[in-house]
């Protein structure tokens, strides 16, 4: 038989058990604001029968019933759901941190505008065309130096401002690094508070939730992977095959310089001090940025810079002043070595062991159309290596110069103004191989031996390569010659490789702004100075505008504003239309979320009139065994 006192109890569990989920509702109603927050939910249960299944059951039909209890109280998450929404976030960071940066790029072109270095450029090349009809005016040259000072200008602005957005990249790289860490180490914390709960046999739901949403913010800064084994101690998060965090364990990333990239930022793991690959979210988007995108954009300017620069000068060095001065630079490009045959120590042991070339012209005078009637294959650097380039006997002159500029080599080639072969270096794809230094040259027959006078001798033991200090000895003619330098015009010439970032550096030669009359017009005829009217030096150069130059893969300075432009331009619109993809992607996502997870007001009251009731009954319930009590103690037996 069951205790007269049992209602009570029954009661009284009823009471408890609807106060707690009116507790519940009321912590649900309290965080509806609050981020990373899931529902929690009361899970009644009936609470154990007096009796067991026994032989001493006593004598009455079934079970007698107790009431009920908090089974438990439970957030409401679909893990599943949280799963993709983690793996999508890497993606929208990326898109995200893409598009804003890639903005500023854009921005930094000042296209269209009179400032950018396109309008300068177009300026100056009038200024020359000016010049060439009207040579024996002063200030035809002085207007001449006025847009040539006004494109230096603008080359050094914009070479400034990619930089400046190269640094910017490179300081949030450290910032986002302090922030993934910081991530790690709450989440490991949290990770030992909520083994502590779950040890007590209790649900650390709000810790849960901090956990969730610390991982989510995680998960847009890189690109993560998590384990639950639903042992707080197992509870892993991966960044492609490394472990972040296991249990209470973490291992953070480091920055360090990278000498080899003008000292930005790397990331390693300190253990082991491995370069860390970020394949994604905010951080690797960062990375891509500051080493493709941004140092993409300043390598392209400093390869128009040192061109434009290099082939200006190779005319007016060449042409003469008003009072017949000639051998003059218009542009003064910083050497990136003091030595005349560029020898360089580039493994800092005090002796030379490297040779840094950026130009190497041939010999001979070349016919772009005629057939070189010679067969074999050249070997020139590429951005994975050494590439060899077939040449056949029905192939011209140009046809080799086209199939060496379309094989994406890290070298370009041209026939210069006076139909010689010209070599120059292109900036190079991988950061540890300098700019504007040719690394290779070779060939296994006689097109650059004999037929274009670069090479003195085929094969291996002939080629050209920048590890000797000597390098320069193996050009045609014996030894190399310095352009400008070369006294009987016999033998390859060459001309070293600027200082890097050509673009910072560039300016107009003193001596001219000292003397404009000095500023070359006129190439003269016969080895004759040139006559006063004589103004085709000056025409030769503002043809420079259009002609075939070779800048990398852009074949004349029009092709290459036009892909400069309309790369980071494009660039720039495939962002923006993916991060609005996905931010769609990541809307109905968590959309889904919050309408499995979210707190909805309507409900909560819905269920806060339910327990009050529940609660109001219970109490009356223990109000009515309360009287029935009373009546027995009270009135029975009088």
């Amino acid at each position: 038989m069951s205790s007269t006192f049992s209602g009570i109890e029954l009661g009284k569990r009823a009471l408890i058990a609807n106060t707690e989920a009116m507790q519940t509702v009321g912590h649900n109603l309290a965080n509806v604001n609050t981020e990373g927050y899931s529902r929690q939910r009361v899970e009644f249960k009936e609470m154990d029968p007096l009796d067991d299944p026994a032989l001493n059951r006593t004598e009455r039909p079934g079970q007698v019933g107790q009431g009920v209890v908090v089974a438990e109280v439970v957030r409401v998450r679909d893990e599943l759901l949280d799963k993709q929404i983690v793996a999508q976030s890497g993606s929208e960071g990326y898109w995200k941190t893409r598009s804003q940066y890639l903005s500023f790029l854009e921005k930094a072109q000042n296209e269209p505008t009179d400032v950018s270095v396109r309008h300068r450029l177009d300026m100056f090349w009038s200024s020359w065309q000016d010049l060439s009809q009207h040579p024996e005016q002063m200030a035809m040259r002085k207007a001449v130096l006025e847009r040539g000072q006004g494109l230096v200008d603008s080359i050094h602005q914009q070479y400034k401002s990619l930089k400046h957005i190269a640094v910017m990249i490179n300081d949030d790289v450290q910032g986002t690094v302090t922030q993934v860490n910081d991530y790690l180490r709450q989440i490991a914390k949290l990770n030992v508070q909520i083994e502590k709960v779950q040890a007590q046999g209790d649900h650390p739901n709000d810790l849960l939730d901090r956990r969730d949403l610390l991982v989510g913010k995680l998960a847009e800064l890189v690109p993560i992977t998590t384990v639950n084994k639903r042992d707080p101690q197992e509870f892993q998060i991966h960044m492609g095959g490394i472990h972040l965090v296991q249990g209470k364990i973490v291992s953070p990333l480091e920055t360090v310089g990278d000498p080899t990239n003008e000292g930005y930022w790397k990331i390693i793991r300190p253990d082991t001090k491995e370069t860390v690959n970020i394949p994604g979210g905010k951080l690797g988007a960062l990375i891509e940025l500051r080493d493709k995108d941004t140092r993409g954009q300043i390598q392209r300017l400093d390869e128009m810079t040192a061109n434009f620069a290099d082939l200006v000068n190779e005319v007016h060095r060449e042409g003469y002043g008003l009072a017949g001065t000639t051998g003059q630079d218009f542009f003064v490009q910083q050497p990136m070595v003091l030595n005349r045959d560029g020898s360089y120590d580039r493994k800092g042991t005090g002796v030379f062991d490297s040779t840094y070339i950026f130009r190497i012209d041939g010999d001979h005078k070349l016919n772009p159309q005629a057939l070189i009637g010679l067969a074999g294959q050249l070997t020139l650097p590429g951005p994975n290596g050494l590439v060899k380039v077939a040449y056949h006997p029905a192939d011209t002159v140009q046809d080799v110069i086209n199939r060496i500029n379309d094989s994406g080599l890290e070298i370009s080639a041209r026939l210069d103004r006076d139909g010689q072969l010209s070599f120059k270096a292109v900036p190079s794809a991988n950061p540890e191989n300098p700019d504007f230094v040719i690394r290779h040259i070779e060939d296994s027959g006689q097109l650059l031996v004999g037929y274009a006078g670069v090479l003195a001798a085929s094969g291996p033991q002939g080629a050209y390569d920048w590890n000797n200090p000597q390098a320069v000895s193996v050009l045609a003619g014996g030894t190399g010659v310095p352009t400008g330098t070369n006294p009987t015009g016999k033998g390859a010439t060459f001309a070293v490789a600027p200082l890097t970032h050509p673009a910072a550096w560039i300016s107009i030669n003193k001596t001219l702004v000292a003397d404009p009359g000095k500023i070359a017009a006129g190439l003269g005829s016969n080895g004759q100075v040139a006559a006063g009217g004589d103004g085709s030096a000056a025409l030769a150069i503002a043809q420079i505008r259009n002609t075939v130059v070779m800048i990398g893969q852009a074949r004349t300075f029009g092709d290459y504003f036009e892909e400069s432009v309309a790369s980071i331009g494009l660039k720039g619109q495939t962002a923006q239309i993916s991060m609005e993809t996905q931010q769609d992607i990541m809307k109905n996502l968590r959309d889904t979320r919050d309408s499995i997870s979210g707190v909805n007001i309507d409900e909560e009251m819905s269920n806060l009139l339910k327990f009050q009731h529940g609660y109001q009954a219970s109490a009356r319930f223990i109000s009515t065994w309360n009287d029935m009590l009373d009546t027995i103690i009270r009135h029975m037996g009088v």
